[in-house]
């Protein structure tokens, strides 16, 4: 056996190759990107705006990728193209995480550090492609140089703990507290052995002194925010958008947001929350 110096391309204005082939080479199987289990939605999509997005990839965890190539070096253009694509997508379609994929030969050192400036706010990836000559063939590397920074969750955050009476006179009120109270003791059975947390930056579950965050307060100054986890339901969503009720959903961190003013807020929309308490134990539990 032999060890042998594999003989690697440059891929600008090569003849046996361009960019067309590359997209089509991905798209065909978006694995080669190293990214996980990718599925190829889309490719040359047009942008309303003007130009066409290269490739359009998405995950089963509703995560879209928006892929530009470029051969040869990164230049200003390709970044600002990249991110512009991914902010057209992620206004269209806000139901989905998006994330920025820069390809190209060669990322300079000016512009990942450009690249990382905007990783700090911009979900992007930067992978570097490498090509080798085999023969009659060329095989194709992709290496990932920069990675999407992914926002934290609250329990890697809010480890701080605290108690009542930082709640009830520095976050928030003893009227707020006495509505989390209420409505920790309407739902019963269904957190039963669950004793309240109090964190830093929330009021979580915890059973056994073991930390279940299921479900979480955030008691404001005139106001709550309760959090369910889970994957999004669409007949609730419904039925609190029918009911009024003030309410998002955080398809990143798989997490509803419910706003909730008073106990009779509450206990007029009780069996939605039931069910949200649920389906958050199903999912974590």
């Amino acid at each position: 056996m032999a060890l042998k110096t594999l003989n690697k391309i440059p891929l600008k204005n090569n003849p046996k190759i361009n960019e067309d082939m590359i997209q089509e080479f991905i798209f065909n199987d978006p694995s080669v990107l190293g990214l996980g289990d990718l599925t190829a939605i889309q490719r040359e999509k047009v942008q309303p705006l003007g130009g066409r997005l290269d490739i359009l990839l998405a995950d089963d965890d509703g995560n879209r990728y928006e892929v530009e190539i470029q051969l040869g070096s990164t230049d200003p253009s390709h970044i600002i193209r990249t991110i512009e694509y991914w902010d057209t997508e992620k206004k269209r379609y806000p139901q989905y995480d998006h994330c920025a994929v820069i390809v190209a030969e060669e990322i300079t050192g000016r512009f990942m550090n450009v690249i990382s400036l905007f990783n700090g706010s911009i979900p992007l990836i930067a992978l570097q492609l490498s090509a080798f000559q085999t023969g009659d063939d060329i095989s194709l590397v992709f290496t990932k140089i920069i990675d999407r920074i992914d926002l934290g969750t609250d329990e890697e955050e809010e480890l701080v703990t605290t108690d009542r009476n930082y709640w009830e006179n520095t976050k928030s009120t003893k009227h707020m507290m006495k509505l989390v109270d209420s409505i920790y003791e309407d739902l019963g059975d269904l957190i039963s052995g669950y004793e309240l947390k109090y964190n830093k930056f929330y009021i979580g579950l915890s059973i056994n002194g073991v930390a279940k965050n299921f479900m979480a307060f955030r008691p404001k100054k005139k106001f709550i925010y309760i959090e369910f986890r889970g994957q999004e339901d669409v007949e609730i969503s419904k039925t609190l958008e029918n009911e009024g009720i003030d309410f998002s959903y955080d398809s990143r961190r798989k997490r509803y947001d419910i706003k909730i003013s008073s106990l009779e807020e509450y206990l007029a929309n009780r069996e939605s929350f039931i069910q949200l308490v649920n389906n958050a134990k199903d999912y974590l539990l």
